[in-house]
């Protein structure tokens, strides 16, 4: 049987990043959850850090370059996808947006996703829902019911994994994903047909039209 795909997107500007810190956390339980049924897990990570200028220039051009291309064809492929962003004033940061603006809207249609993000204070829970699920809301992705969220003071808190603390909710959350994942089964990647990025100059002549 073909490996289960599962990409992490993680859209952290610092490195060190709490917010790849979450990602990572977030991967192995998943991982774990699949492997346990003997499946075999190939896990991509992508750093929008490392492809800030790529989307940057894209997003004016229309063209993506060879990393972002790679990016968006890891995503669109994939059989279960983690996206983590760090939340900045109330809301999904802009390199996170600006990257799932790149992909075609219809390629993560059906696809599960597990959303998480980080922040300074527990006030910004709340991002996730009135931010990030309606994005992946509007891509029609099958968002877990667990979202994830990673405050400075949930990283120094006990607890044992049957709690509501932070491992307990990356558990129970990577769960739900890997439950979608094995439920759809691993994609086979010579059926999986080529992304297309449709330069920008073309999109606004075909709206012309």
């Amino acid at each position: 049987m073909s490996a289960y795909r599962l990409v992490v997107v993680t859209a952290g500007l610092s490195k060190p990043s709490s917010t790849r810190l979450l990602a990572d956390r977030l991967a192995e339980s998943a991982v774990r959850r699949l492997g346990a049924s003997g499946a075999a897990v190939d896990v991509t990570v992508i750093e929008l850090r490392d492809l800030a200028t790529e989307i940057a220039h894209n997003l004016v051009t229309g063209f993506p370059g060879a990393e972002l291309r790679a990016a968006v064809e890891a995503v669109t492929h994939a059989d279960g996808l983690i996206a983590v962003t760090p939340i900045f004033t109330a809301s999904y940061s802009g390199l996170f947006k600006s990257f799932f603006d790149v992909i075609d809207h219809d390629a993560l249609a059906g696809k599960p996703v597990l959303i998480a993000a980080t922040g300074g204070t527990p006030r910004h829970s709340l991002a996730l829902e009135h931010a990030v699920r309606p994005l992946f809301g509007y891509l029609r992705s099958v968002v877990v019911p667990t979202a994830v969220y990673a405050a400075t003071d949930d990283w120094g808190a006990t607890g044992d994994r049957h709690t509501d603390g932070l491992p307990g909710r990356i558990d129970r959350a990577a769960g739900e994903l890997a439950a979608l994942v094995a439920g759809r089964g691993p994609a086979e990647t010579a059926s999986a047909e080529p992304v297309a990025v449709v330069p920008f100059a073309e999109q606004l002549a075909a709206l012309r039209a």
